[in-house]
C-alpha cells in the first residue's frame, strides 16, 4: 500500500489497523499522525497472536523494509496484512513534511 492510499483511507473514514514495527526509540523520532499498535520487529514472532486476524493490517517501519518482511510473515500465519511502500520516510516526503526524517 502506497502512503497515498494509506491517507485517502485515514480521510474516508476507513483506517486499517496500522502496526509500526520499528524500535521504540525511532517512535519518538518521527511518529505517524494516527493511531498504531507498535510491536518491534524483533517481538513480533512472540506477539504476533496479538493481533486480530479479522482485520486488515498495514505494517510500516521507516524505509518499508522491515515491515515488507512482517506483512510477509503475518500472511503466511493468515493476517491480511500489506506493507506501507516507504514507510515514514514515504510519509514525510509524500503526505506530511512536518514528520521529521531519519
Amino acid at each position: 500500500m502506497t502512503v497515498e492510499e494509506l491517507k485517502a483511507k485515514l480521510d474516508a473514514g476507513d483506517a486499517p489497523l496500522l502496526l509500526d514495527v520499528r524500535e521504540a526509540f525511532e517512535l519518538g523520532i518521527a511518529a505517524f499522525p494516527m493511531p498504531v499498535v507498535h510491536i518491534p520487529m524483533g517481538a513480533l514472532q512472540a506477539r504476533h497472536t496479538e493481533l486480530p486476524k479479522d482485520a486488515p493490517i498495514v505494517c510500516a517501519c521507516r524505509s518499508g523494509s522491515r515491515s515488507a518482511q512482517a506483512a510477509q510473515f503475518l500472511r503466511q500465519r493468515g493476517y491480511d496484512a500489506v506493507n506501507l511502500e516507504g514507510g515514514i520516510l514515504a510519509w514525510s516526503r509524500n503526505i506530511d513534511p512536518l514528520v521529521p526524517q531519519y
